[in-house]
C-alpha cells in the first residue's frame, strides 16, 4: 500500500508508478504566497484550469507576515512617484537594481523588471490592492501608518547615491500598523480564486511525478493523510518559499544565518520546492545568501551613531539599509559589535525594546574601559569622527550629511550588538535557477519540460543580502509569479 512515507520532494517519482490521477487540471502552482498567488491568477487569465496546492490552512505563506513593500519605478515614476516630486528614470531604476543584486546580478532579470516596474505597479491596483498615494518621509523599517511611497533601500547611501540617482521605490499597501503583508495577500488570494483557481488548503506537495521523458506531469500530495495525484496537462510551477526553516539545509548552504534567531517565514519555507525542483535535475544558484536584520532604529536618531567593533573600530555607513548594516555587524571578530550613541541621540531601539545597553560614561575613555576595548582605540576612532563630522565630511564611510553629526553631548552608550545580546531576522535568498519567464533550468541552463518555479524557491531579483532592499523579495514574487503563470498556461 502506498503512503506519504513512499514518496520524497528529493526523489521525483515515475509515472509508472502513479496508480492514477485524482484530479487533473492545465496547471499546478505549489504554495499560495505571493508567487503563487500572482501564478494563478496570470495562468486563469490566460485560459488554463489552476489548482493550487496549499499547505496550510490559509493562503498568504510568508509575504502575509511581511510589510506589505512592493519595490517598483522606472519609466519616470508610477504615478505615486511622480506626484511627490520624484522622477524615476528606467536607467536609474535599472543600475540601483543591478548594485543591489551583486555579484550575481542577472541582468536579463533586472532589465525586465525596470521596463516593467510601473505596469506591475498598475496591475497590482487592477487586482484590487490598496495603495493610498501618499508619501512618508524619513528613514523606517516599515512604516506603522497607511501611507504609501517610502524609502526602502540604499538609494541615498554610498557607493548607491554615486551611481544611480535615488528616488523612493518602496510602494506599501494601505495599513495601520504592522503587516501591511495580510492586507496585499488577502486581496491577491481572494483574486485568484474569484477567477477560478481551485485551492486545496492543508494539502503538502510530496513529489513531482515525471514521465518516461523525464517531463514533469504531476505532483503527489497529501491531503487528510492520504496521497493523492494531480495530473498537470501543461506544468507545475513550484512557489514554495525559501528553506530558512529547513536547518538541515540551512546548515549546509547557509550556516551564516544561524547567527539571526528569528526565522521570517510563515514556518513553512522548508525548501521542498527547491528540492523537488533538484529531484528532476534544476541548478541552484546563491544559496549560500540570507537576509538578515539587526533592527536598531527607529527612532531614526539612531542612524546618527557610529558602529564600532572590539578593535574601537568603524566598520560600515550607519545611514545605509538595516540589511546592509546587519551583514556588516554579523562579520565583526568574535561577533562583538556596539552603536555608540550620546545624550542628544539616544533612544532604545523601538522593535527591539530589549536592546542591552553595554556600557554608560560622562567621556568616551570611560565607555571604552567599561566595554574593555584596547587603551585609546575607541576614544582615537570618536574623536576622528567628531573632527570631520564637525567639518560635514565622513572620508572613510561616506556617511550623508543629513545623519552627520558629532557625538559630543554626554553621557555617552554603547548599545551591544555582540552576538547572544540580540535577535536577528533571517530568510534564505538562494533557490533554482530560473529563466525571467518561469522555466526551471538543468545543470546546462536548459529548461526542464513542464517545470516553472517563482518567488524565494527561485533565485531571483534578490541575490545578495548585504544589498537588499524592503519591497524587493514582494516586487520580484509578484512580477515573476505572474511571467511563470503565464508561461505555464501556454505549456512547454
Amino acid at each position: 500500500m502506498l503512503t506519504d512515507n513512499t514518496y520524497s520532494p528529493a526523489r521525483a517519482c515515475p509515472l509508472a508508478a502513479i496508480p492514477g490521477w485524482d484530479l487533473e487540471t492545465d496547471v499546478v502552482v505549489v504554495g499560495f504566497g505571493a508567487a503563487g498567488a500572482c501564478a494563478a491568477i496570470e495562468a486563469r487569465q490566460a485560459g488554463a484550469g489552476v489548482v493550487v496546492l496549499e499547505v496550510a490552512g490559509v493562503g498568504g505563506g510568508s509575504a502575509s507576515l511581511s510589510g506589505g513593500e512592493v519595490y517598483v519605478g522606472g519609466n519616470g515614476g508610477t504615478d505615486v512617484q511622480r506626484e511627490h516630486g520624484f522622477e524615476d528614470a528606467t536607467e536609474d531604476f535599472q543600475k540601483y537594481l543591478m548594485l543591489a543584486g551583486g555579484p550575481a546580478a542577472d541582468a536579463e532579470r533586472v532589465g525586465t523588471y525596470a521596463d516593467n516596474g510601473v505596469a506591475h505597479f498598475n496591475w497590482l491596483r487592477e487586482q484590487g490592492v490598496p495603495f493610498k498615494g501618499t508619501y512618508l518621509p524619513g528613514k523606517w523599517i516599515e512604516p506603522t501608518t497607511d501611507d504609501t511611497l517610502l524609502w526602502s533601500g540604499n538609494e541615498k547611501s554610498w557607493p548607491y547615491l554615486d551611481q544611480a540617482k535615488p528616488a523612493p521605490r518602496g510602494h506599501t499597501v494601505q495599513f495601520v500598523g504592522w503587516g501591511g503583508g495580510q492586507v496585499l495577500m488577502e486581496t491577491l488570494c481572494a483574486r485568484a480564486e474569484e477567477l477560478g483557481a481551485q485551492v486545496r488548503y492543508d494539502s503538502r506537495a510530496l513529489t513531482l511525478v515525471v514521465d518516461e521523458r523525464q517531463r514533469v506531469v504531476g505532483v503527489v500530495t497529501r491531503e487528510a493523510g492520504t496521497p493523492r495525484f494531480v495530473h498537470a496537462r501543461r506544468g507545475v510551477i513550484l512557489c514554495a518559499g525559501g528553506f530558512i526553516s529547513n536547518s538541515a539545509m540551512v546548515e549546509r548552504f547557509v550556516p551564516s544565518a544561524l547567527d539571526c534567531e528569528l526565522q521570517v517565514s510563515a514556518g513553512n519555507d522548508d525548501g521542498s520546492g527547491i528540492r523537488m525542483g533538484m529531484s528532476v535535475g534544476a541548478a541552484t544558484l546563491n544559496m549560500q545568501e540570507f537576509f538578515a536584520t539587526l533592527p536598531f532604529f527607529p527612532p531614526a536618531s539612531l542612524v546618527k551613531g557610529i558602529f564600532v567593533n572590539e578593535r574601537g573600530q568603524r566598520f560600515v555607513n550607519e545611514d545605509c539599509y538595516h540589511g546592509r548594516a546587519a551583514h556588516h555587524v554579523l562579520r565583526q571578530p568574535n561577533g562583538r559589535a556596539w552603536l555608540l550613541v550620546d545624550n542628544e541621540i539616544f533612544g532604545r531601539p523601538v522593535i527591539q525594546e530589549d536592546i542591552q545597553v553595554a556600557a554608560v560614561g560622562e567621556t568616551w575613555q570611560e565607555v571604552e574601559e567599561e566595554l574593555g576595548l584596547p587603551s585609546g582605540a575607541l576614544v582615537h576612532t570618536v574623536e576622528e569622527f567628531n573632527r570631520l563630522a564637525a567639518d560635514g565630511r565622513d572620508p572613510y564611510f561616506h556617511k550623508t550629511a543629513e545623519w552627520l553629526r558629532p557625538l559630543t553631548e554626554p553621557p555617552f552608550a554603547a548599545l551591544s550588538y555582540c552576538k547572544g545580546d540580540f535577535q536577528g531576522h533571517a530568510f534564505t535568498l538562494g533557490g533554482l535557477a530560473t529563466l525571467p519567464s518561469g522555466e526551471v533550468l538543468d545543470g546546462d541552463a536548459q529548461p526542464i519540460a513542464g517545470l516553472y518555479a517563482a518567488g524565494r524557491t527561485a533565485c531571483g531579483l534578490p541575490r545578495w543580502g548585504e544589498d537588499y532592499c524592503s519591497g524587493l523579495s514582494l516586487g520580484d514574487s509578484t512580477f515573476f509569479g505572474r511571467l511563470a503563470g503565464r508561461s505555464a498556461a501556454v505549456g512547454s
